[in-house]
């Protein structure tokens, strides 16, 4: 019990230490060339705080949603193995269709067209 008591109060200890550091040491002298966003080694062109597109966002969505109707569909092969595999294929074929549904939507609505 000793041991773990040491090595846990060793260990938090250096944690904090370290996490004091890491916030004070970068403010001890800052000049123009830490404050200046970086840009691979050129000059700044504009502002670094300019808002993203809309557009860029509701891609990304799109992206996730898609992405998690093949984490959901993908267990469908294993759901043959169940009592009633027919309940399973229309569960997947009922999300399949919304998410198609949904598809068709978002580009009758133009969401799909990243320039206009």
């Amino acid at each position: 019990m000793n041991t773990v008591m040491t090595s846990l109060t060793t260990y938090l200890s250096i944690s904090m230490i370290l996490a004091i550091l890491a916030f004070w040491m970068p403010s001890l002298n800052p000049d123009a060339t830490k404050l200046s966003p970086y840009e691979c080694g050129f000059d700044p062109l504009g502002s670094a705080r300019l808002p993203f597109s809309m557009r860029f966002f509701l891609v990304a969505i799109l992206f996730i949603l898609f992405d998690l109707e093949i984490a959901l569909l993908l267990p469908l092969p294993w759901g043959n193995h169940i009592s009633g595999p027919l309940t399973s294929f229309m569960w997947a074929s009922l999300v399949l269709i919304l998410l198609t549904f949904g598809l068709v939507y978002e580009w009758a609505q133009g969401g799909l067209e990243w320039a206009e």
